[in-house]
């Protein structure tokens, strides 16, 4: 539990993995943790930040000092662009991505560096204007004494994300990953979790080296359903109350560009392209 590590270790380290093909954007000509992305309120004054930047930020407002950013061979432009971490107020490290089975098997390229520590999750493809989020995951995470805990979000397309199945105290009994329909409610996209899931996460990936027989890929919900199976404790801390939009899908985009149009109050046509998540203010 988290109120058993020693006070050496009460350090919050994050992880941010960031080594993606985004195959799916079809080609953009730099990785696309570094796509900029304006969220001015201003219609005339157009302010643009890359959005991986926008997940540093609120890890730094939560209290985390240090991350590690994992990477691919030829996503050099995220550590030229970064740099040290010292204009977020965070020392970044880097480490290349090993197995490449899916976000799980990158996680844990970071085992040795974070074994005993309180570990934050973030993807840096999903604009979070939310710098509470972290620091209300890992007050649950402390007072509740679980193993891992998830910030929550609505779901308005659950045929693209995780729509967790949870008890009215908040204890997630289960994760269904990308449903073609569900009468779910909810869905999250950041995490805390302490040095306990951290091994069981190392563990079960040293037992798993190879895809399974259908090639799929292996996904951070899956090793929560084999925690939860094992007897480790998931819990959901509703982080907001609109959901948030993932710019690493074409629908995630598109909507994500619609939605700052309207809020502006520029008029644009209803083009029909697609489902896709929105922003969270």
């Amino acid at each position: 539990m988290f109120g058993s590590i020693s006070r050496a270790h009460h350090e919050v380290v994050g992880l941010v993995p960031a080594a993606g093909q985004a195959r799916r954007l079809g080609g953009l000509p730099f990785s696309k943790e570094l796509f900029p992305v304006d969220v001015s309120d201003d219609p005339d004054d157009h302010v643009a930040k890359p959005v991986i930047e926008f997940l540093l930020d609120n890890m730094q407002a939560s209290g985390v000092t240090r991350a590690f950013v994992i990477i691919r061979d030829g996503k050099w432009d995220i550590p030229a662009h970064l740099g040290d971490g010292s204009r977020f107020c965070l020392a970044l490290g880097y480490l290349m991505m090993g197995r490449p089975f899916g976000v799980p098997y990158s996680l844990d390229q970071a085992y040795e560096h974070v074994r005993d520590n309180v570990v934050v999750l973030g993807f840096p493809d999903i604009v979070l204007r939310l710098p509470n989020a972290f620091a209300m995951c890992l007050a649950d995470l402390r007072e509740s004494g679980a193993d891992v805990v998830l910030g929550g979000f609505p779901a308005d397309f659950p045929q693209g994300v995780d729509m967790m199945d949870m008890t009215p105290e908040g204890t997630v009994r289960a994760l269904d990953i990308k449903p073609a329909e569900s009468l779910l409610t909810h869905t999250w996209c950041l995490a805390a979790w302490t040095p306990r899931f951290t091994r069981f996460l190392h563990e079960h990936l040293a037992e798993r080296t190879e895809p399974d027989e259908a090639g799929r890929e292996l996904q951070v919900a899956d090793v929560f359903n084999l925690a939860i199976a094992a007897g480790l404790t998931v819990r959901v801390k509703h982080v907001s109350e609109h959901p948030f939009v993932d710019i690493g899908t074409p629908g995630g985009m598109v909507r994500f560009m619609r939605d700052r149009r309207r809020h502006l109050s520029v008029p644009i046509p209803e083009t029909g392209n697609g489902p896709g998540e929105r922003t969270t203010e």
